[in-house]
């Protein structure tokens, strides 16, 4: 199973639709192809007239290279790399409804117990607002970016900043009404002799979970809770242990994927925060 789990990893670090920190190099590159077969065909045909600046071909999916090389735009080639992120996107939809990214989180999460990386012994749990572009599922008026359409990333890690579940909600949702689902979302985490966990002993939160029924529906899951109380002095002290769950949400907000969200469709977006928490759970094995 890890096998394929790092086989998993190494796709998604290879392919060209889910590398995050993507740069304008491969622009650069086709322009300059671009230029080049201009500038040829320039001289082997003076007397032909320039194309006007600004025109771009309307067929073959407005592809240049492909004009500026002479091949006919109404004949595509068959596996041109034209359709290379159609093919992706389905392919991530695909995989998304057969649980595959959550079965990937789930192997990483059982390899690090079994590297004994994990600690139950406390979980924070806090979340983060991003804006959206385009309407869709799970997009509301986002409260904290002049009512803008947004979503929010819901997160809940163990005391070392492991992701252990993550929701994706509209902006204009309570943080404490995720609080129990964070922690219903946690998958069975095998890796040792023994009944899987699937819960820890102490949750930490801020003001914002603070309500006593989820005080007492947590209690009786046989989780004990540790949320600072509105409307009271700071000082309690929780910022020397929550800050990891802060840095761990740094982190996914540093893929471009998850900072801003582009998809229309939510189960796409699931999907890359998946994949992100995978990706941090992974960078986590190889320290192990």
């Amino acid at each position: 199973m890890l096998v394929r789990a790092v086989n998993l990893i190494r796709f998604l670090l290879t392919s060209t639709l889910f590398s995050f920190e993507r740069s304008n190099a491969k622009t650069t590159d086709r322009r300059r192809i671009v230029r080049a077969a201009a500038a040829q065909r320039q001289e082997a045909n003076p007397n032909r007239s320039r194309p006007t600046a600004g025109v771009r071909p309307c067929n073959a999916y407005r592809d240049r290279v492909r004009a500026a090389l002479g091949y006919p735009l109404e004949d595509v080639a068959a596996r041109d790399g034209l359709r290379l992120r159609v093919t992706c996107w389905r392919r991530l939809k695909r995989w998304q409804r057969a649980g595959v990214w959550k079965r990937l989180h789930q192997v990483l999460l059982s390899k690090l117990r079994q590297a004994e990386r994990i600690d139950f012994s406390r979980a924070v749990a806090d979340s983060s607002s991003i804006r959206a572009l385009g309407a869709g599922k799970k997009t509301g008026p986002n409260p904290t970016d002049h009512r803008r359409s947004g979503s929010k990333h819901h997160l809940l890690i163990d005391s070392q900043g492991i992701p252990l579940s993550v929701i994706l909600t509209q902006a204009n949702r309570h943080d404490v009404t995720q609080l129990l689902p964070l922690v219903q979302a946690i998958p069975p985490i095998g890796g040792k002799r023994g009944a899987p966990r699937r819960k820890p002993k102490l949750v930490q939160a801020d003001r914002a979970y603070d309500s006593d029924p989820h005080r007492a529906a947590l209690l009786a899951l046989g989780i004990q809770s540790q949320i600072a109380r509105r409307r009271t002095p700071h000082g309690s002290g929780l910022g020397k242990t929550r800050w990891v769950v802060e840095r761990t949400i740094a982190w996914l907000h540093w893929f471009c994927r998850l900072r801003i969200r582009y998809e229309r469709l939510p189960n796409i977006h699931e999907a890359f925060l998946k994949i992100g928490c995978s990706l941090i759970c992974w960078r986590f094995l190889q320290r192990a």
